[in-house]
């Protein structure tokens, strides 16, 4: 079935988006953080944990991938939760979330962050939250 003229128009990107979006997959942290949201949400003090940076660091990535609608947030109390962007916005970096899952499927870190994630969802949050006052 072809798509009408109004559906491709809805999918097409602006420079400014396109801009956004290849700006945001420019750092391999970044990547790294939609590689681990691709198999859901995660919270904030998860992806520290994960990513083995500073909170002010993950929070800078964090508002560039939203910045560039490739993720969404929502809060839940204190807690902040984030996962790759749905809708209409997210159409225009569906794509290259996609390039990236099939590009990166056999690359040693993209696994071990997988693995990793495994052992932190176990983790109880407000542990992984007061361990990361501590440290900093």
């Amino acid at each position: 079935m072809k798509e009408s003229a109004a559906q491709l128009q809805s999918k097409q990107l602006t420079l400014r988006n396109l801009l956004q979006i290849t700006k945001a997959l420019s750092d391999e942290q970044r990547v790294r953080t939609l590689m681990l949201l691709e198999e859901g949400e995660l919270c904030v003090c998860q992806l520290i944990e994960l990513l083995g940076l500073a909170p002010s660091t993950v929070s800078k990535h964090l508002s560039i991938l939203r910045t560039a609608g490739l993720i969404d947030c929502r809060k839940d109390g204190r807690w902040a939760y984030y996962r790759l962007a749905e809708g209409k916005e997210a159409e225009g970096g569906k794509p290259m979330v996609e390039w990236l899952r099939q590009s990166l499927a056999e690359d040693r870190v993209i696994q071990n962050d997988r693995a990793k994630r495994a052992e932190v969802l176990d983790s109880d949050p407000e542990e992984l939250c007061q361990r990361q006052r501590k440290a900093c």
